[in-house]
């Protein structure tokens, strides 16, 4: 079971940068797709990125196209989001997910087998 962990969320200017981080525990953590989703406050949790297991495949939002880009470092069993041009619009709780089949990359619905706890990104005008 693949346990993970965000980090690198905070408050920031319209025009700044953050990079989130997932952290992935577990033996087969490297094998996993691996994505990033959303949840803005009275909105549905949403699909933001994602990225095969060995970083060959990658997905966007179209709203995030050019401004965010994901990576992954399998050495280290973590997953970037590098956030660029933030808008206040991207005020979100970021959470991280593992997926075990790789499905995420065609079906930005597909369930995940797991979560991070999340962590917040605020961007003020």
């Amino acid at each position: 079971q693949v346990q993970l962990v965000e980090s690198g969320g905070g408050s920031v200017q319209a025009g700044g940068s953050l990079r989130l981080s997932c952290a992935a525990s577990g033996r087969t953590a490297s094998t996993y797709a691996m994505a990033w989703f959303r949840q803005a406050a009275g909105k549905e949790r949403e699909f933001v990125a994602a990225i095969s297991w060995n970083g060959g495949m990658t997905d966007y939002v179209d709203s995030v196209k050019g401004r965010f880009t994901i990576s992954r470092d399998n050495a280290k069993n973590t997953m970037y989001l590098q956030m660029n041009s933030l808008r206040p619009e991207d005020t979100a709780v970021y959470y991280c997910g593992a997926d075990s089949t790789g499905v995420i990359l065609i079906d930005r619905s597909h369930s995940m087998n797991a979560w991070g706890q999340g962590t917040l990104v605020t961007v003020s005008s």
